[in-house]
């Protein structure tokens, strides 16, 4: 049994009171426990601000990123170890396991390499100067890092990824953080988080981490500061209304609920049908499909249903559930007893106005496992008759490995419709190979959507599962997504920057602003 302690105001410190437990999600043993009661997080956003703020700006963007790269490889120097704190409390295959912790050390590596590319600068110029009333005057807009603390509140899916991706963007535009995992898989968060404090990489102030509630913590938030939530959309609105917020006009990013599709065109190649398949069978298995990007809604003409649907059939009969601890096992179970109860009553509620295409309304009987132990759920594909008409699809995200299959009449008009229905996602991914009805469908979703991935024939075998976020590519969407934006380079950097313009003589604003 472990205490997971929190690293505030540069110190570990454990909460007081009653405690939260950490459980092993395949055998429900308990592994930790947790508290934030009593902690002074007032204390620990103003050390934060006032100690890590200061020593942060003071180094230049290469400097910042030299921080990230240490970060990335002392994390990745303990990924053994690592790996079976995730399968044992987050119930993650092997697979699974691997796909987080890379997916954080990549990402830190990435910023690093981008602070190497800025240099030793310590601001940042945003576009060209704009030449205003002839003469010598000029504007610049210029980008310094915001004076607060990052608080990054992350979900429970990704323990590892989730805070590295926020931390990088952050550290590296010169911001503090302060994170706080959810505290049912906390358990990974605060291992890599303890890595990097005990190596002793970043300076006093710049990296704190909480675990357990988040108490008060909003309420000790000023203009400065920012806000940063991964997680489902009922708590992002709470915390947007957040009075101490909305006051303080704390910026606040969402990244919440996403009903991903995956639209097949008729004229599809093979090699793209399979990629197809191949992505919709990965992303509704991979962490038992609690991934804010895995594909929902399975858009197919109605020509190559019978095709697609048996396809999906076999590979999803491949799937062994069970312990993910076996190496036989590729699906372990959902991370909490919450989590299960709400994909059960979401199935349930999809069912009503679908049929089953592979599955059972049964809990599966999983391997390795003793009897009525384990948050276990069945995979599911379901199918509609009329794609639209099952408005459950379209409304209500069943976070697990759950997916649906729609039939269309092959019009990419009418695959549009179907595809907007979600009201705004995070990603949505269109195979085929005909280039006009690609592009009509790229430019009819791009504005429902933060991200569209293009397969066709000639990058089928290679390209990208839609249900991986890269570094350079932004991560966020519209709408039901929660109208965010994290990630994509440089861009990732804004939400922790102020852009501030700055007018006068254009040779000295120039020289200010660090433009020559």
């Amino acid at each position: 049994m472990r205490d997971l302690a929190s690293y505030l105001g540069g110190a570990w410190v454990s909460g007081a009171g009653s405690v939260a437990e950490l459980v092993n999600p395949a055998t429900e043993e308990v592994l930790a426990r947790t508290s934030s009661a009593g902690l002074d997080l007032g204390q620990a956003v103003a050390y934060a601000r006032e100690t890590g703020g200061p020593a942060l700006r003071a180094l230049t963007f290469r400097e910042r990123g030299e921080l990230l790269e240490k970060m990335s490889r002392a994390i990745f120097a303990e990924r053994d170890a690592l790996i079976e704190i995730a399968i044992a409390n987050g119930g993650n295959t092997r697979s699974d396991a691997k796909f987080d912790l890379d997916g954080a050390t990549a990402t830190l590596m990435s910023y690093a390499t981008l602070g190497k590319k800025l240099g030793d600068r310590r601001l940042l110029v945003d576009g060209e100067p704009a030449d205003l009333a002839g003469s010598r005057l000029q504007g610049w807009h210029l980008l310094s890092p915001r004076h607060g603390v990052a608080v990054h509140i992350g979900a429970f899916n990704f323990p590892a990824w989730g805070w590295a991706e926020k931390a990088a963007c952050a550290l590296l535009a010169g911001m503090p953080v302060l994170t706080k995992p959810a505290t049912a898989t906390a358990l990974l968060a605060h291992r890599t988080a303890e890595i990097c404090v005990n190596a002793e990489i970043l300076p006093p102030g710049a990296f704190s981490l909480l675990c357990g509630s988040a108490g008060d913590l909003l309420e000790h938030l000023c203009w400065k500061d920012v806000v940063a939530f991964t997680g489902g959309s009922s708590t992002g609105l709470s915390i947007r209304k957040t009075e101490r917020l909305l006051a303080q006009g704390v910026r606040v990013n969402v990244e919440a609920d996403s009903l991903n599709s995956a639209l097949l065109l008729p004229d599809a190649e093979d090699a793209s049908v399979q990629a197809f398949v191949r992505d919709v069978a990965r992303d509704m298995t991979q962490k038992t499909g609690q991934k804010c990007t895995a594909i929902r809604r399975v858009v197919v003409p109605k020509s190559s249903l019978d095709r697609v649907r048996d396809a999906l059939c076999e590979q999803l009969a491949t799937i062994k559930i069970g312990n993910p601890a076996l190496d036989e096992v590729r699906m372990g179970p959902v991370a909490t007893a919450s989590q299960k109860r709400d994909v059960l009553a979401g199935l349930d509620e999809l069912r009503a106005q679908t049929k089953v295409a592979f599955g059972s309304s049964a809990s599966p009987a999983p391997i390795g496992v003793a009897a009525g132990k384990g948050y276990f759920v069945p995979i599911a594909l379901l199918e509609a008759d009329d794609a639209l008409a099952a408005t459950a699809v379209h409304e209500h995200e069943v976070f697990g490995p759950v997916a649906t299959l729609l039939p269309y009449d092959g019009s990419p008009g009418q695959a549009l419709e179907i595809v907007r229905a979600g009201q705004g996602g995070l990603v949505a991914s269109v195979y085929g190979d005909d280039r006009h009805a690609l592009a009509e469908v790229v430019q009819g979703a791009a504005a429902w959507h933060g991200r569209l991935v293009v397969v066709d024939a000639k990058v089928a075998d290679k390209s990208i599962a839609p249900g991986t976020v890269l570094p350079d590519l932004i991560h966020g969407g519209p709408g039901r997504a929660g109208g965010g934006e994290e990630l994509g380079g440089l861009r990732g950097m804004a939400l922790y920057q102020q852009r501030t313009a700055v007018q006068g003589n254009g040779p000295l604003v120039a020289k200010i602003v660090g433009a020559t």
